[in-house]
């Protein structure tokens, strides 16, 4: 990710409430997003374009991971 972008807004989902095993997504400053281990957030995180981002959410939302 270039310096000059920034990820704002780290939010956890609601559903991981009480869960051990959390990430936190946060917007980066080009529309896509960050992902951090909410437990270990000094490791650093992961960045997405917005494309990336959108595809990978549309294949959660249809099951593509589902077991």
């Amino acid at each position: 990710m270039p310096a000059s972008q920034s990820v704002t807004g780290w939010r956890k989902s609601s559903r991981s409430q009480g869960a051990q095993n959390c990430v936190e997504v946060g917007r980066t400053s080009d529309a896509g997003a960050a992902v951090r281990d909410t437990k270990d957030r000094a490791a650093g995180h992961f960045t997405t374009t917005a494309p990336q981002w959108h595809a990978f959410v549309a294949a959660l939302k249809t099951g593509h991971f589902d077991r």
